[in-house]
């Protein structure tokens, strides 16, 4: 017998606000976090906006020095998992906790990249004895998930999954099995990304992978649109707190939401490109919903990887007829990254966590900038605004380069 596991606890820093109220707010009204870079002079790329995180302080979380010698994607991550504990009320919780039965596991699709580029320019410009002393535990994703555990004492299962933008969906779907199989009691999981530099952003233009609409950042990211054009970069970062249903009861911790399934699989098919009629995808959503044991009809909310690239949503529509049949029709299916942008390995932990949270409170985020159908994509997208909806059962798909397919299903908790 497999024990249950629930969310206990959230932390989210998105290009639409730097907790998880904000960010919510952000996606109810349909605000888009797209606009020009500010983190560096874009004057001469080729696309010159993002789904920047404003205004983030680290300070809060981290002591200056902490600060000093910490990559940006770490700061995030630090930031909601402070969130995230505090949230679930953990920190007295853990006092009669054995530490070996508290794990991290955080995803990075590309970790400290912007240190790297800084200290690559640093040894060109000042020699190699100038690069810090810092610059490898600075750069190497997992040093979230270390400096995580180190912080709250965890000394269980504790690494980084790297797997393109689905990391953070492994990330989730791993420490839910961890649990599941009963390694640990509490798991903080989750995903961070902070890529908006020069080389990350020259790279997937290059690949015509993003958008190019410098004249309207706010419209470029258009979900299942007719006129989609590619993805807009984001940044960001969330955790969830994971716990046995017996750990929460026993200590009397508020529920928000039950993680039910996990399923993943591999294209097996292209560097980039999705299988056709999104094969891998369709043998993770079923897997996601055997493992769960929830019938198809049960599925109220999918919330999509809706990249806003023609061959992603096109695919992603398609594995969900072919899974759903008539029933996705039925479904509301939203793309929260017309808002958020693609936060790329933080992704699955994103929208893992507004899924549970749509779970919770019962309103569908929009899918904006939708203007004209595409024959291919012809369900229901969320696109005339937010859905009051009673959602039972939430899936939440991660597809990631390299052919990596991650979904995770939500129960509301009741």
């Amino acid at each position: 017998m497999r024990r249950r596991v629930v969310v206990t606890g959230l932390g989210l820093v998105t290009p639409l606000g730097n907790d998880v109220e904000s960010t919510w707010s952000g996606l109810i009204e349909g605000r888009s976090g797209a606009g020009p870079i500010t983190l560096f002079d874009a004057a001469d790329q080729d696309v010159r906006f993002a789904c920047e995180v404003k205004d983030f302080d680290p300070s809060p979380f981290m002591d200056p020095k902490e600060v000093k010698r910490s990559d940006r994607f770490v700061q995030f991550s630090l930031a909601t998992a402070d969130q995230a504990v505090h949230a679930a009320d953990l920190p007295e919780a853990l006092s009669g906790l054995p530490k070996e039965r508290f794990g991290v596991i955080i995803g990075s699709g590309i970790g400290g990249l912007m240190t790297l580029e800084n200290q690559h320019l640093r040894m060109l410009d000042r020699g190699p004895g100038r690069v810090s002393p810092f610059f490898i535990p600075m750069f190497i994703a997992d040093m979230a998930a270390g400096l995580i555990s180190m912080r709250y004492g965890a000394r269980g299962p504790n690494y980084a999954t790297v797997s393109a933008c689905a990391s953070s969906a492994h990330a989730l779907g791993l420490a839910y099995r961890s649990i599941g199989t009963g390694e640990a009691d509490v798991m903080i999981a989750g995903g961070t990304e902070a890529t908006i530099t020069p080389l990350c952003t020259a790279g997937f233009a290059a690949m015509k992978a993003l958008s190019t609409r410098n004249d309207d950042p706010a419209t470029a990211s258009r979900p299942f649109d007719k006129y989609r054009d590619g993805f807009v970069l984001g940044e960001g970062a969330a955790t969830l707190v994971l716990e046995s249903l017996e750990h929460a009861r026993g200590r009397g911790a508020s529920i928000l939401a039950e993680l039910v399934g996990f399923g993943q699989s591999a294209d097996a098919h292209h560097m980039t490109a999705p299988a056709p009629e999104g094969a891998g995808a369709q043998v993770a959503i079923r897997s996601a919903l055997a493992d769960a044991q929830v019938d198809l009809g049960e599925v109220d909310y999918v919330n999509a990887h809706g990249t806003s690239t023609p061959q992603n949503d096109a695919t992603e529509t398609a594995a969900l007829k072919h899974v759903f049949g008539d029933h996705a029709y039925d479904l509301v299916v939203g793309s929260t990254k017309s808002m958020t942008g693609h936060t790329l390995g933080a992704a699955g932990a994103v929208e893992g966590a507004i899924s549970a949270l749509v779970c919770q409170r019962g309103i569908i985020p929009p899918t904006i900038n939708f203007e004209e159908f595409d024959p291919e994509c012809d369900l229901d997208y969320a696109h005339q605004g937010p859905v009051e909806r009673d959602v039972r059962v939430a899936i939440t798909n991660s597809f990631g380069f390299g052919g990596h397919n991650v979904t995770l299903v939500v129960r509301k908790w009741t």
